[in-house]
């Protein structure tokens, strides 16, 4: 076969700064979002302030028919002055939470935002996941061992002495487990060292990701020796060409040696601030960024201008900040169509919620998210975690949107969240009494479709802070 040249067309991924910012941004709160923003002002010449901000529900989109209409609306670029609630002259997404159906009192100043640690964010995944009740038991064990920078330094051996003879796992069974936490968000979560953590990262990226054979090899322990010999003396002792070693070195210090304090290491927000505004116009479901989430930067008409006419040596100091400038209003697009696109997705899978409460909500995990949006389920976790909406019920966490599911007697699944909604009001309803039992509670539970078992009535009883039967009666 004789040689010959063939152009091809094809997509790759590669850990770019500009892809990590804009990783870093998408998991940003609003309030973090802000504060970014002033800083990358303060330091950067070419950005500026915009002088006037666009309606906050510009880019509003009808996403979901309301469950008990259907109805068609027509595409909108504004909050209507029809729509079923909305703001007052002169008030902000950040003084009032709106008309709400639920215990959602006060205004959302009032609302001091949940610091969620590492540990918590993966917890809520593993509690999405589908695993067995067993196997979370022991997912819950590994997470608690991991580390803030999201290191399992552990033994496997004290691991599994901490899950007490009740359980009595095996270290293939804790494995298994692991190698599930370990595709959680942050991804890296989980390793045993350094040169694990980057190829759990670096199984992330498509197999045409410029140098990642390479950098796999080098991850697993010739990278240490890299501050010594540099990349000439690894390519001298590797046999390769200095180039190659070069473009998988820069792979690897692309990617976050300490996955978990990209979680850990935030601050906690003071306030909350919602990201998106949810309402509903004509019996659709709508969806827009909040006015604090939105681009409120530009770049200076002024220098820009001077770049233009100035020479090559005399600009490449504002040139590099122009780039910087565009690398970050890019980064901040993405961010909103990332956070728009699964937020339109849950709509549509938790109309039912909006309308009616936990009792309506569906059991949703970020794989089924991740795979209706085309976006990874790390990429989800992100763009969900520590964001708020405001909606008619309240201002919720978007992490209210998804729930576990478990198996009902007709076939179908309901959600962990709806099941305690209809605990809670079984037992709202109870005579005091004669309070009901967690027997007595699982037996109303099935008799309404619901077979659910009386330790998991207990459990669940347990976490809404709900006292047990005994402690609940009163004499008169």
């Amino acid at each position: 076969m004789k040689p010959r040249l063939q152009a091809s067309l094809g997509q790759h991924l590669v850990m770019t700064p500009q892809l990590r910012q804009a990783i870093r941004l998408l998991q940003l709160s609003a309030v973090e979002l802000d504060a970014e923003l002033v800083t990358a002002v303060e330091t950067n010449p070419l950005l500026d302030w915009t002088e006037t901000v666009q309606d906050i529900a510009v880019g509003g989109s009808d996403v979901a028919p309301a469950p008990e209409s259907g109805g068609n609306g027509d595409g909108i670029e504004s909050l209507p002055p029809e729509a079923d609630w909305g703001p007052s002259d002169g008030e902000t997404w950040y003084e009032r939470a709106g008309p709400s159906d639920s215990d959602d009192d006060g205004s959302a100043a009032e609302q001091v935002a949940e610091s969620e640690s590492l540990h918590d964010h993966l917890l809520w995944q593993l509690h999405l996941s589908p695993l067995s009740p067993r196997d979370r038991m022991i997912g819950a064990t590994v997470i608690e061992a991991i580390d803030d920078d999201g290191y399992l330094r552990e033994p496997m051996e004290a691991i599994i002495a901490s899950l007490g003879t009740e359980l009595a796992a095996s270290e293939e069974e804790v494995t298994t487990v692991l190698h599930q936490i370990q595709r959680f968000d942050p991804v890296g979560v989980g390793a045993r060292d350094l040169g694990q953590c980057l190829q759990l990262q670096l199984e992330q990226l498509p197999d045409d990701t410029p140098g990642k054979a390479l950098a796999r090899m080098l991850a697993n322990g010739p990278l240490q020796r890299l501050p010594r010999v540099g990349v000439a003396g690894l390519a001298a002792e590797f046999k390769l060409n200095p180039a190659d070693v070069e473009v998988a070195v820069q792979l690897l210090r692309s990617l976050d040696p300490r996955p978990g304090a990209q979680i850990g290491s935030i601050t906690s927000d003071t306030y909350v601030a919602p990201d998106v505004v949810i309402w509903r116009q004509h019996g659709m479901w709508r969806a827009a960024l909040a006015d604090g989430t939105r681009p409120r930067i530009s770049i200076h008409r002024g220098y820009e201008g001077m770049i233009r006419h100035a020479s090559s040596s005399d600009a490449s100091y504002l040139r590099g900040h122009l780039q910087e400038a565009r690398w970050l209003l890019k980064s901040l697009e993405a961010r909103g169509d990332t956070l728009l696109k699964v937020v339109r997705c849950l709509l549509r899978q938790q109309a039912g919620f909006l309308e009616f409460g936990d009792s309506a909500l569906r059991p949703l995990t970020l794989r089924e998210v991740a795979a209706e949006v085309g976006l990874h389920e790390s990429t989800v976790s992100r763009a969900v975690s520590r964001k708020y909406a405001r909606t008619p019920r309240g201002t919720v966490p978007l992490r209210a949107f998804f729930a576990s599911g478990i198996d009902t007697g007709s076939g179908g699944e309901a959600s962990s969240t709806a099941i305690q909604a209809m605990i809670r009001q079984l037992i709202e309803a109870e005579n005091p009494r004669k309070p009901l039992s967690d027997a007595r509670l699982a037996e109303n539970l099935k008799a309404g479709g619901m077979p659910v078992a009386r330790r998991t009535v207990a459990k669940y009883r347990e976490a809404m802070s709900i006292p047990s039967s005994q402690d609940r009666m009163r004499i008169c």
